[in-house]
């Protein structure tokens, strides 16, 4: 009779993180971070049709990179529970915090009782009534749960993309300083003549003073123009 195939615990679980981390770093990187008028969210994404950045309830946003089908199936399932809280409560029910922690469990529980983890890092961003009430959840690929109060870098480059963040962000940016922000940390690594084109970004928006749906995806000729507007002011 032969012997069963053994692997410790703690070396699985190892085996499992590699095997997500390196999955995530192939992908494209994201930021989210808090300006003036709310939250803005800017990924690399040169796909007009496969979003990283979505609505998920009036005043959320979720983000995620890595696996496009693993995460999307999240940002699903997230829409729908918090259309039934929302309708069974009230909308003002609804929240980030409660979402992240079922995303959390939900991510968790597949990396430690499935073969192989989901290979994806998501964020539920939600934008507060009033400067200083902004929430940031950034969950990992064994469903780790990281509250982040200024902003949250997610994928490939997250350390160098999170260094330079750290060099130019101050939560006082108007939008047009925030998009030239966020577009400066994500071409981290990159030459000035390989700098990222509006065409190859995805940014949408959290507006603080919207009275209710407060998510506003931004074209590309809308990007264009934030950033020659930041560009003419340097």
């Amino acid at each position: 009779m032969s012997m069963p195939f053994y692997v410790a615990p703690e070396q699985l679980m190892k085996d499992k993180a590699d095997y997500a981390r390196k999955g995530i770093a192939r992908g494209r990187a994201l930021v989210a971070l808090v300006f003036e008028g709310g939250i803005l969210l800017a990924a690399e994404n040169p796909s007009r049709t496969l979003h990283k950045i979505s609505e998920i309830y009036d005043r959320i946003a979720f983000a995620g990179v890595g696996k496009f089908n693993e995460f999307d199936q999240l940002r699903q399932a997230g829409v729908r529970h918090a259309d039934v809280k929302g309708y069974t409560y009230s909308r003002e029910d609804v929240d980030a915090r409660s979402l992240a922690n079922a995303y959390a469990q939900t991510i968790g529980q597949v990396f430690t009782h499935e073969m192989k983890p989901l290979e994806i890092e998501i964020l539920v961003a939600e934008v507060g009534r009033a400067t200083g009430h902004d929430e940031l959840y950034h969950i990992l690929y064994d469903g780790t749960v990281m509250d982040e109060s200024r902003f949250s870098v997610l994928g490939g480059e997250a350390d160098a993309i999170a260094s330079r963040l750290e060099e130019s962000y101050t939560e006082a940016q108007p939008l047009a300083a925030a998009v030239r922000t966020a577009v400066t940390a994500l071409e981290a690594g990159r030459s000035a003549e390989e700098g990222l084109r509006a065409d190859e970004l995805e940014v949408a928006v959290l507006e603080r003073s919207a009275s209710r749906r407060t998510f506003n995806r931004l074209t590309a000729n809308t990007i264009a123009e934030l950033l020659q507007e930041t560009s003419a002011a340097g």
